[in-house]
C-alpha cells in the first residue's frame, strides 16, 4: 500500500489502543469501500494519537481498515494536547464536523464526462451514486437531481452503476 502522506512514525495497528470515548460507530461497508479506496487512492491521511493518553483521537475507521486488510504497518502523527479535555473536544469534533459538510452530487455528476469511460466510481467513495446517461449539454440544460438511476457497465471488471 503506498503511503502519501506525512507521519511520525509506521506503526503496527494492533498496537494501536482505541479512545474510549471515541463515540463515532463505522459499518462494514464503510471499512470495506475504505479498504478499496486505499487500493486505489493509497494512505493519504495518517491515525492521530495524542502524546497525552496514547489513544486514537482520529482515524478508528483507518485502523479498522488497515486491520482487515491485514496491513502490518500503518502512518501516525502523535500530537500534543494541553489536558485531558482538549483531547476530548478534538476526538469529538473531528467526527462531528464532518457531517455538517454537504456533497453537491449535481456539480458531481457535470465533471464525470472527463474521466475515463471506464472509471470505477466506488473510487470516489459516494455511497449509491447514480450517473445520468445524458450528454453534458443535456445534463446543464435540465435540473438533475439524486433519484435519476441508470445503469452503466465498467468494461474492464464488469461493474455496473
Amino acid at each position: 500500500m503506498k503511503i502519501h502522506c506525512k507521519y511520525d512514525a509506521l506503526v503496527d495497528p494492533k498496537s494501536l489502543k482505541n479512545h474510549p470515548k471515541n463515540h463515532n460507530l463505522h459499518s462494514s461497508d464503510q471499512i470495506e469501500r475504505l479498504g478499496k479506496l486505499y487500493e486505489f487512492h493509497g494512505i493519504r491521511h495518517p491515525i492521530i494519537v495524542s502524546k497525552l493518553s496514547g489513544y486514537i483521537v482520529a482515524g478508528h475507521g483507518r485502523k479498522e481498515t488497515a486491520l482487515k486488510k491485514g496491513m502490518k504497518q500503518f502512518p501516525v502523527v502523535y500530537q500534543e494536547f494541553a489536558d485531558k479535555d482538549a483531547e476530548y473536544a478534538f476526538l469529538q469534533a473531528d467526527n462531528a464536523i464532518a457531517l455538517w459538510a454537504e456533497l453537491d452530487l449535481n456539480a458531481i455528476r457535470l465533471d464525470l464526462p472527463e474521466l475515463a469511460d471506464d472509471f470505477n466510481l466506488d473510487y470516489l467513495g459516494i455511497k449509491s451514486f447514480a450517473i445520468d446517461q445524458n450528454t453534458d449539454e443535456e445534463i446543464k440544460e435540465k435540473e438533475v437531481d439524486e433519484t435519476l438511476e441508470v445503469s452503466r457497465e465498467c468494461p474492464s471488471c464488469g461493474y455496473e452503476w
